[in-house]
């Protein structure tokens, strides 16, 4: 039996050629940035200005979250144990889920769906929201843990105004925000999660690379965090019996 063919439509190799989508890696090396070069490589094609700045801001909102993320707490607690910086790595990166970094791909799955209906964008975000009520189905994208307001989807959107890019899906993410606001009665503000989904839907992007965007950009934030845990703390490292509560059963004899 014949060996199977691998096909690919991403980069054709040869004998001192490497082409990217068609392109010339040395020409992207001399003329793309890298936040360029990832939508390149991700949609196919050359990103426009607006595009551009646009791909560059969210690859640096998510860069990194402080110590307390699960990714973070992984790739510490892994490079802690005495393993390698490889494996930090992908250990952080496998602990990003549904739960924690998830929310752009799932958002930008709903959006996605909701804003290729018939119908303005009030009246779809307000069937959503209802629909996610009597659901009992938590909104992705909405809310945070720490922040009343996320200065990573203030920014976003401030660029977004910036370079006049605009679409149905941010529009989408802004009328879910003020019907969530209006229905439960506070405010459940658009996160940076969120923010990222309303983008990445308005460039075109299949909403299942969702959580790709956000593993491209917590990576060196990852890296940092291992490279930290490797030069100053010391192997091993463990709670202190001040930072765990035993409540199991007492003790007894068998």
């Amino acid at each position: 039996m014949a060996d199977q063919e691998w096909k690919t439509a991403i980069t054709n190799i040869g004998p001192g050629k490497i082409k990217v989508r068609g392109y010339d890696i040395t020409q992207i090396m001399d003329k793309l940035s890298f936040a360029e070069a990832v939508f390149l490589i991700l949609k196919g094609e050359l990103p426009n200005k607006a595009e551009a700045e646009m791909m560059r801001a969210i690859l640096v909102s998510s860069i990194d979250h402080g110590c307390s993320p699960p990714s973070v707490l992984g790739t510490r607690t892994i490079l802690s144990g005495g393993n390698s910086l490889n494996a930090a790595i992908a250990g952080g990166v496998l602990v990003i889920g549904d739960s924690h970094g998830g929310a752009i791909e799932n958002a930008a799955r709903i959006m996605q769906e909701w804003a290729a209906k018939e119908g303005d964008v009030k009246t779809l975000a307000d069937q959503l929201v209802d629909w996610s009520r009597e659901q009992k189905f938590r909104m992705p994208g909405f809310g945070h843990r720490l922040h009343n307001i996320d200065p990573r989807t203030l920014k976003l959107f401030e660029i977004a105004a910036k370079q006049k890019f605009s679409g149905r899906h941010i529009e989408l993410c802004k009328a879910i925000e003020k019907s969530l606001a209006e229905k439960l009665g506070k405010p459940l503000p658009i996160n940076v999660d969120g923010a990222i989904a309303a983008v990445i839907s308005d460039m075109g992007f299949d909403w299942r690379l969702g959580k790709g965007f956000f593993i491209i950009s917590r990576v060196p934030g990852l890296l940092a965090h291992a490279y930290e845990e490797m030069t100053r703390e010391k192997p091993m490292r463990q709670l202190g019996n001040r930072n765990f509560v035993y409540d199991g059963p007492p003790d007894r004899e068998i």
